[in-house]
């Protein structure tokens, strides 16, 4: 097709979200992270990344890469709220039973189960028959081994059921093994017809104990230890070389029951039964959770380690140099498909001028550096584009940064709002603030935040008010400016609403550059300056400072 065809307003760079990405397979771009992904010998597996950053991308990229030799569980066939809902659990949970181990059994049954599933085609009984057959005259020589495959064969007709069929089987199983003890008290407590204001159940404390004692022995006399023995049985006679290497990924784990106390421990013992499986060699599972969720999680509740969990976790994080190298493929791809001739974005995008610089350190100035943000911005920009050119113009660019910049607030607000319900009213605090704003002015909107309690139907009463406790707690008058501010700012930052700069430091510093760069109180004294996230200025109607609006054209000559 002739060079000289203009851009239609259908031209586009692709979807934000992998699961609707035209362009995933033939544009994906291969970062560092996503080659420690697709590595088994790199052992980290707990993915981790803020929404927006790629993460389903890569995962669905290795599935592509690898066809027959990935399994996905979907959080949904899981039953989890199915789990934390069962009086049984509820029951055990009100009298401190540790539920640990019966929640790892449970977890390394799903996995195991899968990946023989997938290794074996079990889709039958007959199918589960001759695995077994197979399997056992492998290993008849080892005793233990041969006692850990009688687990398989106590699953009788569920063993190539649907995933949550299974899970529920095992969990109703363990309910019966409580109720034979627990009886009437089970059905009671259930009700909430024999629980204290506490939560307890409403025994003495002695019998409480001695209760607690006797279901904590039922919960211990789960399979693990045959189980365990299974996961060798994995290594050396399942997956035992290269060409019966899986991948298995669980991935989007869901906010809506994340939350509850249960459900922590669920996940905290699904890192635990992942961990326990590094050791089958030609094995990698990958667990991908948003950032906002990983850190919801208790690792070090009840006695868990969570320094081993957290050298596992692959926290995703884009350079611009990655994002400009992602751009550029997927308009080479896109040119493709219209049958344009592109290069690079240097092809559709304007020149840069002394006046306005580069335009794709515009466009990714406005970026939480995020693929999909810089997406985002440049389909808006397509989409919208005046001059019908064969590029892009700056008025282009411009003309589009309100629409896009309100889409990435309300997306801010989607991302943290499950866990800071009524974050928006805290985000409009700052509407027409300055760019930047001194300590004293960013204070101020600050104290207007601490002060939305007293709002009418704010939803967010409870985080609010613990971030500001230390205000309303300075009984003499004397404010502690790191006591009582740092809390909310921290919170900020971790979001990439705002970023911040040291009197003397030519650079703004945001979360994604150093997600540490607030816990210094050195670095948030008197003469710092606050700066609202560009990829929120047109939303808010941030007010661009005289003195930086100097400082930003000097940059510019």
């Amino acid at each position: 097709m002739p060079r000289t065809r203009r851009l239609r307003s259908d031209f586009n760079l692709g979807a934000g979200q992998a699961e609707a990405d035209p362009l995933l397979s033939e544009a994906f771009y291969e970062s560092g992270d996503y080659c420690a992904i697709r590595s088994r010998r790199d052992p980290r597996c707990f993915v981790v990344a803020r929404t927006g950053a790629g993460k389903s991308a890569a995962l669905t990229r290795l599935e592509e890469e690898f066809p027959g030799k990935v399994i996905r569980i979907a959080p949904q066939d899981l039953s989890l709220p199915y789990i934390t809902d069962m009086q049984a659990v509820k029951y055990l949970d009100q009298l401190d039973v540790r539920l640990d181990l019966f929640f790892e059994a449970l977890w390394k049954h799903v996995l195991l189960v899968e990946i023989i599933r997938h290794r074996y085609n079990v889709d039958s009984p007959v199918a589960k028959q001759n695995f077994l057959r197979s399997l056992m005259e492998k290993i008849s020589r080892d005793p233990g081994k041969r006692e850990a495959l009688k687990y398989l064969e106590e699953f009788e007709g569920k063993f190539w059921c649907e995933t949550d069929q299974r899970v529920r089987e095992i969990v109703e199983k363990f309910e019966r093994s409580v109720e034979r003890d627990a009886g009437a008290k089970l059905a009671i407590a259930g009700q909430g017809g024999n629980v204290s204001g506490k939560g307890r159940v409403g025994t003495s404390s002695e019998s409480r104990t001695e209760e607690a004692e006797r279901y904590q022995r039922i919960v211990n006399e789960t399979q693990l230890a045959r189980l365990n023995k299974m996961i060798s049985v994995l290594n050396e006679d399942i997956i035992d070389s290269p060409q019966n290497a899986v991948y298995v990924i669980i991935d989007d784990l869901d906010t809506q029951w994340v939350d509850e106390r249960l459900s922590n421990d669920l996940v905290r013992c699904l890192f635990s039964a992942v961990l326990s499986l590094k050791r089958v060699q030609n094995l990698k599972v990958l667990v991908a959770l948003r950032t906002n969720i990983f850190e919801t999680i208790d690792f070090g509740q009840r006695g868990a380690q969570g320094e081993k969990f957290r050298s596992l976790v692959l926290n995703m994080k884009w350079t611009r140099a990655d994002l400009r190298e992602l751009l550029d493929e997927r308009a080479r791809a896109a040119g493709r498909e219209a049958g344009l001739e592109i290069d690079s974005m240097a092809d559709v995008i304007p020149h840069g001028n002394s006046r306005r610089g580069d335009p794709m350190d515009h466009i990714l100035d406005r970026t939480l550096l995020r693929p999909r943000d810089a997406i985002s911005y440049l389909n808006e920009c397509f989409s919208s584009a005046i001059g019908g050119g064969n590029r892009l113009t700056w008025e282009d660019i411009s003309g589009s940064e309100r629409a896009y910049s309100t889409d990435r607030l309300l997306a801010l607000r989607d991302e943290w709002g499950p866990s800071y319900p009524g974050v928006i009213d805290a985000f409009e605090v700052f509407r027409g603030c300055s760019y930047p704003m001194t300590r004293t002015d960013f204070q101020s909107r600050l104290d207007e935040v601490m002060l939305l309690p007293a709002k009418r139907n704010f939803a967010g009463v409870e985080w609010v008010e613990s971030l500001s406790r230390n205000m309303w707690n300075s009984g003499d008058g004397k404010l502690d400016w790191m006591k009582v501010y740092k809390p909310l700012t921290a919170l900020f930052f971790k979001f990439g609403f705002m970023g911040c700069r040291e009197g003397r430091s030519p650079e703004v510093v945001y979360s994604h550059d150093d997600p540490d760069h607030v816990d210094h109180h050195v670095r948030l004294g008197p003469d710092c300056e606050f700066f609202i996230h560009p990829a929120f200025h047109c939303a808010l109607d941030v007010q661009l400072a005289e003195s930086e609006w100097r400082r930003l054209s000097s940059h510019r000559h």
